[in-house]
């Protein structure tokens, strides 16, 4: 998203925001341990951190990976959503509110592709996302699994099937929700659609929001995770696996940009992660596409 192109003042503020906001990304690979000073979006510094069991850059910006989804401890909190009033208190804390989102007449403009430069193929993209990451319970993803239409819930695991029924992490090569990194990347289109579209101020929200910061450490995270795209967690001398999406750093990047399209589609984002079975993460860690058939290990999550 370039410079944010107000008059005055407000185009001084824009510039420096843009400025940041690429020089945090350029940060990536140089200087990513030195962000352990992290403050939050008032200003203050950041709360104690807590041992989620994480490790960085998988953990995130400290004082913020308190607000990310915990291990569930019961069968009832998987794919549990988090409801708007968990929501809107998570948005507090990374500095957003229900006045820097998207009107409804603005969101669909974007995911209809429409408004002043809208587009289609990224209205899709955009939507998919929006779909893949609240894949929770009363909101099933249908696959098309051995030819027959089939649905699946597995967000707490940072899994989904994508359209072709193949089991994958939703920050894998071939998912719209690592394919949309072009479209919300600094001179992307979601940039400029805002702007163009009267949500300047949501655009400047999102930059002086957490996402910033931990946007560095879910690009670290991904970039250093292979095909697979999965997070080992160690807590208690017990290891398991999770997809990307649940590792705190990107789960916070994800609600934010979700709470600023819609804060009900936040509110639908997964309460708590869960282990992905054994069987299953083996399964792909070792394929060379981080994929696998879902009718194969479709079983393990019944």
């Amino acid at each position: 998203m370039r410079g944010i192109e107000l008059a005055g003042p407000e185009h001084r503020r824009g510039a420096t925001l843009h400025c940041r906001t690429v020089s945090v990304l350029a940060m990536v690979g140089v200087c990513l341990l030195s962000l352990v000073a992290t403050r939050t979006a008032s200003g203050e510094p950041a709360a104690g951190t807590v041992d989620t069991g994480f490790a960085i850059p998988f953990a995130g910006a400290p004082g913020y990976e308190r607000l990310a989804p915990t291990q569930l401890t019961s069968p009832g909190q998987l794919n549990e959503p988090l409801g708007q009033q968990a929501a809107d208190e998570i948005a507090g804390q990374v500095g957003l509110n229900r006045a820097d989102a998207l009107s409804e007449q603005q969101y669909r403009d974007l995911i209809t592709g429409g408004g002043v430069g809208g587009s289609g193929e990224a209205a899709e993209v955009i939507d998919a996302c929006a779909r893949i990451l609240t894949n929770t319970n009363g909101r099933p993803l249908y696959s098309d699994v051995d030819g027959n239409p089939t649905p699946s819930v597995l967000a707490s695991y940072g899994l989904y099937v994508n359209t072709s029924g193949l089991l994958e992490s939703p920050a894998n090569a071939d998912a719209p929700t690592r394919q949309v990194n072009s479209l919300i990347a600094p001179g992307g289109f979601v940039g400029t659609w805002l702007r163009n579209n009267g949500a300047t101020r949501t655009l400047i929200a999102l930059y002086r929001s957490a996402y910033t910061v931990q946007a560095v450490y879910g690009f670290a995270s991904q970039q250093i995770s292979g095909a697979a795209q999965l997070v080992t967690n160690t807590k208690g001398g017990v290891r398991s696996e999770v997809g990307m999406s649940m590792a705190p750093p990107l789960w916070i990047v994800n609600f934010a940009l979700l709470y600023i399209l819609q804060p009900s589609l936040a509110a639908a984002m997964p309460a708590y992660w869960a282990p992905i079975p054994s069987a299953v993460a083996d399964a792909v860690r070792s394929s060379p596409t981080g994929q696998v058939p879902f009718s194969d290990y479709a079983s393990y999550f019944q």
